[in-house]
C-alpha cells in the first residue's frame, strides 16, 4: 500500500464500496461470453455482460473518469474469454477512439485493455479519420454514416492474422453495431480477416443470443 493509498483509500467503481478498485460483487456482473446477434457486422459478437448496473459504472469510470487501475481488471477478464472465443494464437484488435476523445482519456483506453490481457498479440491498427462525430444520441442510421469510409488501416496487417488463431475485434460497448461493422470492413479490405468481436458490456434492447 502507497501512501496515496492510505491517504486515499481505494473505493469500487461500480459501487463505491471501500477496499478496492473493483468488488466481487461488481466483477461478478461480468460472465462468460455470451454470443449475440448483431446484424451486418459479420463476424460471431461476444459480449461479458449487459450495459447497466455495476457493469456499466465500471467501464464509464474507466472510459471517461479516469479509473486507469481497472485495465487490469478488464485485461484479465479479456483474457479468460478468449478460450471460448476461438483457438489461439490470439490477436487483439482494439477499436479505435476519436482522437480528440483519446487526448483527454490520457491514451486510447482500449489499447490500454488490450495490453493488459497478457496472453494475446495486440495490434492498434485501426484509427478513425478527422470528422468522426461521437455516436452518443445518434440513430442506428446516423452511426453507420459517421464511420462511414473513415475507419483506417494504420500500418501493415497485424502478426498472425494471415495464419492460424484467433483475429479479435476489442471494444468496451456494442449498441446498433456500426463501429464494429465499419472496423471489421476497414481490417478485410486491408487483407485481414477478422474471426470475433468482443466486447466488455452489451446495450443492445434485446436479450442476447435474440
Amino acid at each position: 500500500m502507497t501512501a496515496l493509498d492510505m491517504l486515499v483509500p481505494a473505493t469500487c467503481s461500480g459501487c463505491g464500496r471501500a477496499g478496492t478498485d473493483c468488488c466481487a460483487a461488481c466483477l461478478d456482473e461480468f460472465g462468460p461470453p455470451t454470443r449475440l446477434q448483431v446484424p451486418g457486422v459479420g463476424p460471431p459478437v461476444w459480449t461479458l455482460a449487459a450495459y447497466h448496473g455495476p457493469a456499466r459504472e465500471l467501464v464509464l469510470s474507466f472510459k471517461e473518469r479516469g479509473a486507469r487501475a481497472l485495465a487490469a481488471w478488464f485485461g484479465a477478464l479479456v483474457a479468460a474469454a478468449l478460450v471460448a472465443v476461438g483457438p489461439p494464437p490470439w490477436t487483439l484488435v482494439p477499436a479505435p477512439s476519436r482522437r480528440s476523445a483519446a487526448r483527454d482519456r490520457g491514451g486510447d483506453h482500449m489499447l490500454r485493455i488490450a495490453r493488459e490481457v497478457g496472453i494475446a498479440a495486440v495490434a492498434p491498427v485501426l484509427r478513425l479519420a478527422p470528422g468522426v462525430a461521437d455516436s452518443v444520441g445518434l440513430t442506428a442510421v446516423a452511426r453507420q454514416r459517421n464511420l462511414e469510409g473513415r475507419v483506417e488501416v494504420c500500418g501493415p496487417a497485424p502478426p498472425g492474422t494471415t495464419v492460424l488463431g484467433t483475429t479479435v475485434l476489442l471494444d468496451d460497448v456494442v449498441t446498433t453495431g456500426a463501429t464494429a461493422s465499419a472496423c471489421v470492413r476497414a481490417l478485410r479490405q486491408a487483407g485481414v480477416r477478422t474471426n470475433a468481436v468482443l466486447v466488455l458490456t452489451s446495450a443492445r434492447p434485446h436479450r442476447p443470443g435474440q
